[in-house]
């Protein structure tokens, strides 16, 4: 290693000053493949085979407990200056992601691998909303979702079951992965028999339905619509989270830009704080029973609290499923306007 070949160096330099007929040899050979001007140390192929080897155990030993296990396995590997013996773990085919001290963190890079947590390629749940306002009286919605990723797009159809002023209302997204193209949005008033389309800028600072969340809150949003700033790491409700600032590059946005607290361990974000355009603190969204239901990380509950009214909309999570056998036809506004 360097303290191997720091020694040969010396007595090399000790035998030219006392005219000494012996040379010295020194032969760098390190398991952390950080030597300059060689390409592979002597050392490091059977230290990388070696660490291959282990992941492939240890993965064999998490998969035991069956494709659903509650778990995210992180394994450190130690090296010096380079992250050669980490990267080494791609030899175990299974490995879901390498991060590599050298390399600086990337926070659009790690906003789309927390957009990109996987979901199922259908989805179903069933909604319970409490709206509540700053004097404490509350209102209730129950709403049923239907979600299905169509490419790198999703389509989601929502149908209110509760109370009957506003039952059988509908709200049907199209939401596009393209940068610059406005979602699609549709909401149906059976009350008048009517559906209402959403613009793009309505979508970005009404409210949906009398909640906290604007509609654009109900849909999925693109990496690169924001740019993306990491701040720090700090504990939020007692997980290990990486901090991130993102700002809108659209201007029509409702807030300036918001700061999310996103876990370490699966990649879900647990809370959100949004700026209005003044940079006041306007709103702050709290993500809570965080588990997984069929392998996929899921939320159980969120809490959007407007600081500014006080006014809040609690919406808590129940039957759960995923890859279900939907067909692309429920998603589109005569299915919504007939109900599901």
């Amino acid at each position: 290693g360097n303290d191997s070949m720091d020694t040969v160096a010396k007595l090399s330099a000790y035998g030219e000053q006392s005219t000494c007929p012996i040379r010295f040899i020194g032969i760098p050979k390190t398991i952390d493949n950080d030597l300059p001007i060689t390409d592979h140390c002597p050392g490091f192929g059977s230290a990388a085979k070696y660490i291959a080897t282990s992941l492939k155990e240890i993965i064999a030993d998490a998969c035991c407990y069956g494709p659903y296990r509650s778990a995210v396995l992180i394994v450190e590997i130690m090296g010096r200056h380079a992250g050669w013996l980490t990267a080494a773990a791609a030899l175990a085919d299974k490995v879901d992601m390498i991060y590599l001290p050298e390399v600086a963190f990337d926070p659009d890079d790690f906003i789309k691998k927390v957009k990109d947590n996987p979901d199922g390629d259908t989805r179903y749940a069933k909604m319970n909303l409490v709206l509540e306002k700053a004097n404490g009286s509350k209102r209730e919605r129950k709403v049923e979702s239907w979600a299905m990723d169509i490419g790198k797009d999703t389509k989601t159809m929502m149908t209110f079951t509760y109370p009957g002023d506003v039952k059988d209302t509908g709200f049907l997204t199209w939401n596009y992965d393209e940068i610059g193209k406005d979602d699609d949005k549709w909401l149906y008033m059976p009350a008048l028999k009517k559906t209402r389309r959403i613009s793009g800028s309505s979508s970005k600072t009404d409210y949906f339905m009398g909640t906290d969340f604007t509609y654009d809150d109900m849909g999925d949003r693109n990496v690169d619509e924001d740019t993306h700033k990491f701040l720090r790491k700090e504990k939020c409700g007692g997980f290990d989270c990486f901090v991130v600032e993102s700002v809108p590059k659209d201007k029509r946005e409702i807030y300036s830009k918001k700061i999310s607290w996103i876990r370490k361990d699966c990649f879900m974000t647990v809370k959100v704080e949004f700026y209005d355009k003044l940079g006041k603190l306007h709103r702050v969204l709290n993500v809570q029973d965080i588990k997984q239901v069929q392998g996929f990380w899921t939320r159980g509950k969120m809490e959007m609290q407007n600081v500014q009214t006080k006014h809040k909309t609690i919406i808590t999570f129940s039957d759960m499923k995923y890859n279900l056998k939907i067909g692309s036809d429920m998603f589109n506004v005569a299915k919504m306007e007939k109900g599901i």
